[in-house]
């Protein structure tokens, strides 16, 4: 790829991987509340990765590489009313906090914004470049 593509090929790497942090966090979000009975594994929260690409590669930008399941042991809710609640009352809830969540909603909403606003400048001027040429 030349050159002159760079800067639409690396803030849509942008895009896709901030489109892939925004569905992993729909995904915790949604399932914040979800209940398993003690003994059974809780939800894990989904996690992403992202790598940048080699600086030497042809195109730049970052690829997400994983979205792995966080490990982390659920958090013991004393619901005995709950029909999954062990003899003691007990059930296990996920490991989440919903104002990490939101905040991380709201950092990678804004940074697929940055990243569109970059893609339309790019190509702004790219279609400026061709109408002077002709």
């Amino acid at each position: 790829m030349s050159v002159t593509f760079d800067g639409i090929s690396i803030a849509g790497s942008g895009m896709q991987a901030y489109q892939t942090w925004l569905d992993a966090i729909a995904d915790n979000i949604a399932n914040i509340n979800t209940i398993t009975a003690v003994g059974d594994e809780p939800f894990q929260e989904r996690l992403v990765q992202v790598e940048a690409r080699d600086p030497n590669a042809e195109i730049g930008g970052v690829d997400v590489v994983d979205t792995p399941l966080a490990d982390t042991p659920g958090r013991l809710v004393y619901d005995p009313n709950h029909p999954l609640a062990n003899d003691d009352g007990f059930v296990v809830a996920p490991t989440l906090a919903l104002e990490e969540l939101m905040t991380d909603l709201i950092i990678a909403q804004r940074s697929y914004q940055a990243n569109t606003n970059v893609l339309n400048r790019a190509r702004e001027s790219y279609e400026r470049a061709l109408e002077i040429g002709q």
